[in-house]
């Protein structure tokens, strides 16, 4: 288990370099915090904890309307990272982006959504799954292949399907708790009711919109008993929100259920101590995207990419600390990866934000952030945003388009209902007009020391051209670097990678087994498709489990061996079956 240095320890200047040695690789800064490393016995258990469409509302964090004591409690134990930003500002995307430590937008898997769940469509021109390039791997894959078990509980949606050889187990009840004994596990949980549907009040009118009447009935049952513990008139509006009565309350609400949810983390913690597992466990509590409200969620603002990020190293190694540098939702693949004594393979865009080896320089510090929005359901977009520790700026490909456009589940939220009628009877002011109204800027840049919620528009100001023309150029080599497959149309696109817009079909795997005495057969299984990630079975494993098969193994030759595979966003092979030797 590493252990992280206090913040005062020299910087390490360096040359630009390419993270993880990846010819992908974002571009990062000349100075990181050296780190250095802790022997322990094994390698640690890894649990990370996501809620749904939250910023860093958290007392720890610097709110103080928040009511969060399980989470301060958590952050007094752990590392803090207020500078952690998600590669989207909407959850399958960032997603994608999370698992793989690739951006969404070099996977395909950049337009929310690639294919329709719990009953909405997918919004683009078919119902597809992305298909990344043939090494790609999700990192839980690659923690599985390293030894670990892997669960998750319980959301997937990482939009190139739900590919068996990721997760060990993974529905509502996956937990660490069936691995083998002593074997080192990564669980990922992820808690829902901070969702922005979950801000739909239970009184809501539906006007008989049947997903709307499931998320009322939902809402009614699972937020029974929530206390109501935030003043509306105590919140703070943004700006580019109408500080209404709607709005307050929704704000309200909001902070309620994130009240309300962070006494799961106390559950986590608790069947952890439980287990005798807290003081070997690393704890990693973030959000997927930033909160669920108008011009938050689906945007590339602060207000949808900014989220919190803690971590507890077992011991309690430098709890309290706060680490300023920034960090991006691709970095968490790397860090995870190294953390677990995993290879961090070449594909990965992100950089380990906490050390090399042991003797080994540090990673550079990271000095811009990259993020990507395009289409958001059947609402066409596409932005790209750099930032550094000061400005941003977003650059937007289709500027005849207004930022709000009707999106019917979206525009079910009360303050977004609030919005439309406010435009409609010309009562927004100025700004709050702007988000309605074409063409919209085709470029923006912002001072975020001066104005955090990025509303004053710099890009026409000659004061700050030196700063916007530095963040065009690392903007133009991060598209270039990056592979954007938004250059190219979401229809060409599919037909790239679903030739004839059907789904390819994985290539059954191979077996083959030869005599290698004592009464054993040396198995080895291949498949045709490249990249494809390939389960194996033996006689009296339990029904619908299968091994990570990562290399040649001996079993005895009585055994029955099956086998199936499956690259991401293809299907699934049918399984193949080995007759035991005779």
């Amino acid at each position: 288990m590493r252990k992280l240095p206090p913040l005062s320890i020299a910087i390490i200047s360096a040359v630009l370099l390419a993270a993880c040695g990846s010819n992908h690789s974002e571009q990062t800064g000349n100075a990181a915090t050296e780190v250095s490393r802790t022997a322990k016995h094994g390698e640690p258990n890894i649990v990370l904890i996501l809620f749904e469409d939250m910023s860093p509302r958290i007392g720890a964090f610097g709110d103080d309307i928040a009511t969060t004591p399980v989470l301060d409690a958590l952050a007094r134990e752990s590392v803090r990272f207020p500078n952690t930003f998600t590669a989207a500002g909407v959850c399958a995307p960032s997603r994608a982006a999370l698992i793989t430590g690739v951006h969404q937008q070099t996977l395909g898997a950049q337009h929310m959504r690639t294919k329709g769940l719990l009953g909405l469509k997918g919004g683009g021109p078919i119902e597809y799954e992305a298909v990344p390039a043939a090494d790609v791997k999700a990192f839980p894959e690659l923690l599985r292949a390293a030894g670990y078990y892997t669960s998750n509980n319980y959301k997937t949606d990482y939009q190139f399907g739900e590919p068996f050889s990721i997760w060990d187990e993974s529905g509502p009840d996956a937990s660490w708790r069936k691995r083998r004994p002593g074997q080192p596990f990564f669980a990922m949980i992820t808690l829902l009711k901070t969702h922005e549907s979950y801000i739909w009040p239970e009184d809501m009118e539906t006007g008989g919109h049947r997903l709307a009447e499931l998320v009322i009935q939902r809402n009614r049952a699972e937020l029974a008993g929530k206390p109501r513990v935030t003043d509306p008139q105590a919140v703070e509006v943004p700006p580019y929100l109408p500080d209404t009565a709607v709005v307050r309350a929704d704000i309200a609400r909001h902070y309620d259920n994130i009240a309300f949810e962070e006494r799961q983390v106390q559950r986590i913690l608790d069947e952890l101590q439980a287990d005798g597992l807290l003081d070997s466990t690393v704890v990693i509590v973030s959000t997927d995207h930033g909160d669920g409200l108008p011009r938050m969620k689906r945007s590339v603002y602060d207000s949808g990419i900014r989220v919190p990020m803690m971590i507890r190293f077992p011991g309690g190694e430098n709890a309290g600390e706060v680490r300023e540098e920034l960090i991006s939702f691709v970095d968490l693949a790397p860090t995870i990866l190294d953390m677990a004594g995993a290879a961090v393979p070449a594909f990965i865009q992100g950089r380990d934000f906490l050390s090399s080896d042991f003797g080994a320089a540090a990673t550079p510090a990271r000095q811009y952030i990259f993020a990507a929005s395009d289409r958001v359901d059947a609402v066409s977009q596409r932005y790209r945003a750099v930032r550094d520790e000061k400005f941003k700026y977003i650059r937007n490909f289709m500027p005849a388009k207004p930022f709000f456009e009707p999106s019917p589940f979206r525009d079910a939220q009360p303050t977004m209902r609030e919005l439309w009628r406010l435009h409609r009877t010309g009562q927004l002011d100025a700004l709050q007009a702007s988000y309605f109204a074409t063409p919209r800027p085709a470029e923006e840049l912002y001072n975020l020391q001066d104005d955090p919620h990025e509303t004053v528009n710099l890009a026409q100001s000659e004061r700050y051209s030196a700063e916007l023309q530095r963040l065009r150029r690392e903007l133009d080599q991060w598209i270039e670097r990056s592979g954007d497959l938004s250059a190219i149309s979401e229809i060409e696109l599919i037909e790239r990678i679903w030739p004839g817009r059907q789904q390819p079909l994985t290539a059954a795997p191979q077996l083959d087994a030869s005599a290698a005495g004592g009464g054993q057969q040396r198995v080895s299984i291949s498949s045709a498709t490249a990249g494809a990630s390939i389960g194996y079975r033996l006689g009296g494993d339990p029904e619908g489990e299968w091994r990570l098969y990562t290399g040649p193994f001996t079993v005895a030759a009585s055994t029955e061996v099956s086998a199936k595979a499956i690259r991401y966003g293809y299907r699934e092979s049918e399984p193949t079956l080995l007759n035991a030797l005779q």
